[in-house]
């Protein structure tokens, strides 16, 4: 069996939608589960479309995800060069070569002559399609005399180079996603292949990539499979053995309904791009948005591909194991934001509190704490489980670093009795007499002191957690004292006995 060989060919136009990661991360799997190769090729040879920094932001998107390029413009290969507009000469003797064997022909209508025969088709009802039923009444060299078409190449009119589709035919050909196909020609257009100022189409380039740089196998998107019988037709054309085709699902909006859009994501403020995009109109990334790039991968990986087992979480080397394309659906995968951000917690979950601290303590910087990395493991260790984001410690976490500065009116009004003062004067005194003020040591003898006073537990610890944290809520409230320090606690109830007062 031949080597593997997958790619995954990009246009530069914008930022790469996620979609196109999942495309990308496919046949990544595939070619690493099959001792293959993986290809970066980028496709520019739309230049009026072309975008300043799309490229060196396609191969930072594919880097942060963890796929390793193995051919592409940066690392090299024996099949270069892997940007298409570095290529442009290669691509004219092939269309040369089908029109030789009869399988191609020049056209010379204008723009603004086929515009005129699409409208007046429209007006009765039909569609305009180029193809064997009108090309004898148009101006290309099937239909003129070769005198006259030869003087017009001569001129120097602008023309393109159209497949001849084959008349009313049957043709047949598999998909590893979605089995076998039978497409009659009569449908099908003769699609522009090669233009007059030097460029060819994606039908054509991309085939003469594919050939030359030795697919094995081409894994890409949906809507690419209404143009399969086209290229099916050219390998044929040209001679040659033609790649084993899948085509993956679309990724469909949260609702199920219609293709996930940037337009989706700004609506309901999820990402669907890898990375921030700076150029133009900004979009958001996962990156940026504090997603771990293995979340972002593992969940990627799930939309439209089934393990067959319940497992949901799977590093990348599991990936690899796993993966087949006889699992990937052929139907679209609906795109859960909430499910993404359910990978993340499971990631930062199985992150070390040291490698957590580290993290936060970059987010700490920024506000202008400096915090001892051993006491932040402390701290992430008691509020990880309720986090799914590194930004969220701070949420989690702000009272820790700062006394409040309002108390929760609700929790004053159901909680702050007629003794609360004096209760927590009282409280005040205990914990100044602490001389172990650990955790464990603090709760046992501050509950002590409750039960020998014949307190009610509640109407002590709900005022004391309010003065500390200025409201219900935060981890294990002798934790947190703990951790701020004897004189800080004290400090804090000082300051809630003199903001709420006696009440």
């Amino acid at each position: 069996m031949p080597q593997v060989r997958v790619r995954f060919a990009p246009s530069p136009t914008g930022p790469l939608h996620i979609g196109g990661v999942r495309t990308a991360l496919y046949n990544f799997l595939f070619a690493r589960k099959n001792n293959g190769k993986f290809i970066l090729r980028i496709e520019d040879t739309d230049q009026t479309r072309y975008v300043e920094g799309a490229e060196d932001y396609i191969m930072e998107s594919l880097r942060w995800c963890g796929i390793v390029v193995d051919e592409g413009i940066r690392e090299g290969g024996e099949c270069g060069p892997y940007r298409q507009s570095n290529r442009k000469e290669i691509y004219r003797k092939y269309a040369d070569l089908l029109v030789d064997k009869g399988h191609a022909y020049y056209a010379f209508d204008t723009p603004g002559e086929l515009e005129t025969l699409r409208v007046e088709d429209e007006k009765n009802g039909n569609t305009f399609i180029y193809n064997a039923a009108v090309r004898s009444k148009l101006k290309n060299s099937l239909s003129l005399d070769a005198v006259e078409w030869n003087a017009r190449l001569d001129r120097g009119e602008p023309y393109v180079i159209r497949f001849k589709m084959p008349e009313d035919e049957e043709v047949d050909f598999d998909d590893l996603i979605r089995g076998h196909i039978v497409v009659n020609t009569s449908t099908l257009d003769d699609k522009v292949l090669f233009k007059s100022d030097g460029m060819p189409t994606y039908h054509l380039a991309h085939l003469v990539d594919d050939y030359l740089m030795k697919i094995s196998h081409v894994i890409r998107g949906e809507e690419w499979l209404p143009s399969l019988p086209l290229h099916v037709l050219l390998y044929r054309a040209f001679g040659w053995e033609a790649p084993l085709f899948a085509h993956l699902p679309l990724l469909l909006k949260p609702d199920g309904k219609g293709k996930l859009s940037k337009r989706d994501g700004d609506r309901m403020g999820f990402p669907v791009f890898p990375l921030f995009w700076p150029y133009g109109e900004t979009a958001k990334g996962y990156r940026e948005e504090g997603y771990y790039p293995e979340a972002f991968v593992n969940m990627i990986a799930l939309l439209g591909w089934n393990p067959g087992t319940e497992q949901e979480i799977f590093s990348m080397n599991e990936l690899i194991d796993a993966f087949s394309l006889e699992r990937v659906g052929k139907s679209g995968s609906r795109f859960d934001p909430e499910k993404a951000k359910w990978f993340n917690h499971q990631y930062l979950q199985k992150r070390s509190n040291s490698q957590l601290a580290m993290e936060f303590r970059e987010f700490l910087r920024e506000k202008g704490f400096h915090i001892d990395i051993v006491r932040l493991e402390m701290l992430v260790e008691l509020v990880k489980e309720r986090v799914g984001f590194v930004r969220d410690f701070w949420a989690q976490t702000d009272f820790f670093f700062k006394a409040p500065e309002e108390y929760d009116q609700e929790v004053v009004r159901k909680r702050w009795q007629e003794n609360t003062a004096t209760i927590l004067e009282e409280l005040k005194g205990v914990i100044q007499g602490l001389e172990d003020f650990s955790p464990q040591s603090a709760e046992q003898e501050v509950k002590l002191w409750i039960d020998s006073r014949g307190y009610n537990m509640g109407a002590v610890m709900n005022p004391f957690r309010l003065v500390i944290v200025g409201a219900l809520r935060g981890p294990h409230i002798f934790d947190i004292i703990s951790w701020i320090g004897k004189a800080e606690t004290i400090a804090r109830i000082e300051k809630g006995l003199s903001l709420i007062g006696k009440k």
